[in-house]
């Protein structure tokens, strides 16, 4: 029970990003701690953004917080090291390999295979980064769909928002912020209704093929006994 207690005592001094024993720990306005080199990697792929978020909570920060160590959870790490503890082992790992997505969290040459995109955060998360989406009430709200390369195709790429509308007068999807735009005034439903209008016309369409193929092969049919009892005829006389 003392062994159970204590590693669970560690997972609170792991960073969520490299899943080891802090190194060099910061800690960001929304109380989350990371290592600073973690965090740093993270925050440097939003500079042309100019927005940064905690990779746990999801909460944004601008202009982007200047990092400051924090002294105590320095001291308790340093403390774990030297009883010749180690943190908890991490969950076995699958790491991206050819043709996967990788998770844009995880930091080094290795990263995780993306589970699951973001349509919202317009990201790749592996199993251990898409934790704070199913606990964060504001990550909650999100789409998450799953992972493949193809993100882009279903983000606006005039508004930079989730193609949730289509537009039955252009035949194209859109976002919500084109109807009020250069489709303004056009037949738009929701995505997903069309999805289910055309798969409702695509099952009568197949329904209606598979009807005349059985029709075709009851002509044939009749027409290989047509053929059958010319030849009996044939035969008899």
């Amino acid at each position: 029970m003392a062994q159970h207690r204590d590693l669970l005592d560690q997972d609170q001094f792991c960073c969520s990003v490299c899943l080891d024993l802090l190194k060099e720990p910061v800690t960001i306005p929304c109380g989350h701690s990371y290592c600073r080199s973690c965090i740093d990697g993270y925050w440097d792929q939003d500079v042309l953004k100019g927005v940064y978020s905690c990779p746990q909570c999801g909460e944004t920060f601008t202009p982007r917080p200047v990092l400051k160590r924090n002294i105590v959870l320095a001291e308790v790490v340093e403390k774990l090291k030297k009883t010749g503890l180690q943190a908890a082992p991490p969950p076995a790992l699958c790491y991206a390999g050819p043709g996967d997505v990788a998770c844009d969290v995880c930091t080094g040459t290795r990263k995780q295979k993306a589970l699951m995109s973001c349509l919202a955060c317009q990201a790749f998360y592996c199993e251990t980064h898409l934790q704070p989406h199913y606990e964060s009430p504001a990550l909650k709200k999100h789409k998450l769909v799953k992972a493949t390369a193809q993100l882009q195709e279903k983000i606006c790429s005039h508004h930079d928002k989730l193609l949730e509308v289509y537009c039955r007068t252009d035949q194209q999807c859109i976002c919500y912020l084109c109807t009020i735009d250069e489709h303004k005034g056009h037949d738009t439903v929701s995505a997903a209704a069309e999805t289910t209008e055309k798969q409702r016309q695509l099952g009568m369409s197949q329904q209606k093929v598979h009807q005349r193929f059985q029709e075709r092969e009851k002509d044939l049919k009749e027409l290989q006994q047509a053929v059958e009892s010319l030849k009996r005829i044939d035969c008899l006389m």
